[in-house]
């Protein structure tokens, strides 16, 4: 039995190499590249991945089942290249592929890095994520975004931290807030649901209570505070897009 540990990517050369060197005992790794202006391609096969490149973007379920069709091994790891393995989940993992196993599939506790710190609070944690499973067992969905893992069967939980290194500033909060809002809105309004500008404020009120009193954001500090207006804003940008999305009225000129 061995491992394939599966990997999409796009203009990720600051975070495969950490990635990579985290899975280290991997039989193999398998990247899939959406057609990255950067070094991520070169970096990922000089630390010896298989490197793929599929570049007609069609959804982060899309893109991550073609990267499956591509593993070899019995098991399959799912990353994302800002994720690393902590020894402890690495030494979990090794064990599972050993076959001291009785599942197909395992999720494991995920924590999140927002500009400086790992975040304990704010409904980040913990973040059980499915990213282990048994190849031919599970699939992901086809969504644009926010796809899932779908298992076969019952699910098992690992020991140890998978770490995600999502918000390295407020410039990373920026840049993804607005491409994730902008895949939401459109598989919103692919899906026929609607908006309004007073539903998007209120949906981000609603974001930011529940992120920062009800899931105790107020625990992590400053940098909690600074997660659930985020959050707020995410949340209210998505439904901001949606309610412009419906408007027919003449585009903007280029």
């Amino acid at each position: 039995m061995g491992l394939s540990v599966i990997i999409i990517t796009q203009d990720e050369e600051q975070n495969i190499g950490p990635c990579l060197e985290s899975v280290g005992f991997a039989d193999e790794v398998v990247v899939l590249d959406g057609g990255s202006s950067d070094r991520t391609r070169e970096m990922a096969a000089e630390m010896g991945a298989r490197v793929h490149v599929a570049s007609n973007w069609q959804g982060f379920g899309v893109q991550k089942n073609r990267v499956l069709a591509l593993a070899q091994e019995q098991w399959v790891l799912s990353l994302d290249a800002d994720e690393r393995v902590s020894p402890e989940l690495a030494d979990a993992i090794k064990a599972v592929v050993a076959g001291q196993s009785s599942s197909d599939a395992y999720e494991m506790s995920r924590m999140t890095w927002y500009c400086g710190k790992f975040l304990r609070y704010s409904g980040t944690s913990p973040d059980y994520v499915l990213r282990l499973f048994r190849r031919g067992t599970a699939r992901f969905s086809d969504a644009l975004v926010h796809e899932r893992l779908v298992p076969d069967g019952a699910v098992a939980r690992l020991p140890g931290k998978l770490l995600h290194y999502s918000f390295r500033n407020f410039s990373d909060v920026l840049k993804k807030t607005d491409a994730y809002t902008e895949a939401s809105a459109r598989q919103a309004l692919e899906a026929g649901r609607t908006s309004s500008v007073g539903k998007a404020v209120s949906r981000g009120m609603w974001m930011f209570f529940r992120t920062y009193v009800l899931k105790c954001g107020f625990l992590d500090g400053g940098h909690g505070l600074a997660n659930a207006v985020s959050a707020a804003q995410g949340t209210y940008y998505r439904y901001l897009k949606i309610w412009n999305g419906q408007q027919a009225g003449p585009k903007a000129p280029k």
